[in-house]
């Protein structure tokens, strides 16, 4: 088995409406996190990931970049990225674990993580994972909840809550959905190699009586010159933070970028029938346009 072998849970969306019923009246967070996004990601590159990529809702931000991967666990929020994004020869659909990632070692320049982190029960080993896919020079641009934010701190030094927004290590809020002080965080960065280069403090405006009185683009302008100067504070819901590996970008990019998540053979290319493992004899099916990684055929 390639890389950590104990298994880990994951939080699955499949067959969910996680767009409508999720995002429906959430206008201010997702142009709020369009404008950090627009700050942190490279003007260019030549292949990205976003990890944890859902229907495709930042897909549109990718545009300066040659080859884009939307790698999510969930098989039928990948469908609809599929058929909001349309046939665009330069994205690659792949259903896989972030833990596993079916990518060889330094195949990407960028990656992407935005409300993911928040789902992992184990996110030093997925970090380990996107440091070991990004190349020298490569740059990672992730989102965490952020546990020391206003509302919390409000709560906890009224005696409404019993967990402390100042302890670093990372509180469980419900099954698989995890808050994480930004110290932590940045320590948890530096230990796999990342150097922190930007921070980016996010949704401040994130409350309801205010989103029902004030345009949610309104709201996103003024969170957007915020942003900046509240990363000094951190003390907004979402922290964005952008990292980079050390070591220069390649000078050539192979064209097989894949790996086997059992063995962990690589590079591998794709065939006609999805990815063949010549190492363990698994093949990882094309299914419908979405290469999985979940269940080999």
């Amino acid at each position: 088995m390639a890389g950590d072998t104990h298994p880990i849970a994951v939080c699955d969306y499949e067959g969910s409406h996680y767009r409508t019923d999720f995002w429906t009246g959430r206008e201010f967070e997702d142009q709020a996190e369009r404008i950090a996004l627009r700050h942190l990601l490279p003007p260019g590159g030549h292949r990205l990931v976003e990890i944890g990529a859902g229907f495709g809702r930042l897909a549109d931000l990718y545009a300066p970049f040659d080859q884009v991967i939307l790698l999510d666990y969930s098989r039928s929020l990948l469908r609809e990225a599929q058929e909001r994004l349309g046939d665009d020869p330069r994205i690659t659909y792949v259903a896989a674990n972030v833990y596993e990632m079916p990518l060889s070692s330094e195949a990407v320049d960028t990656a992407v993580m935005v409300r993911v982190a928040h789902h992992l029960a184990d996110l030093p080993r997925a970090l380990r994972e996107i440091r070991r896919v990004l190349s020298g020079g490569g740059v990672l641009v992730m989102e965490y909840a952020n546990k020391r934010h206003l509302k919390a701190i409000f709560r906890y030094v009224m005696g409404r809550q019993p967990w402390s927004p100042f302890d670093h290590e990372p509180y469980e809020f419900a099954t698989l959905n995890f808050d994480f002080h930004p110290a932590w965080m940045e320590a948890r960065l530096r230990e796999v190699g990342f150097h922190i280069e930007r921070q980016r403090a996010v949704s401040h405006f994130r409350v309801g009586w205010l989103k029902r009185r004030i345009p949610g683009s309104t709201l996103a302008r003024v969170d957007g010159w915020l942003q900046r100067p509240g990363a000094r504070l951190k003390l907004a819901p979402s922290i964005f933070v952008r990292a980079r590996c050390p070591g220069p970008l390649p000078s050539a990019w192979p064209q097989a970028f894949f790996r086997c998540p059992h063995c962990g053979a690589e590079p591998l290319p794709p065939d006609e029938a999805g990815v063949t493992c010549p190492s363990c004899d698994r093949i990882w099916p094309l299914r419908d346009g979405i290469y999985d990684f979940k269940t080999p055929a």
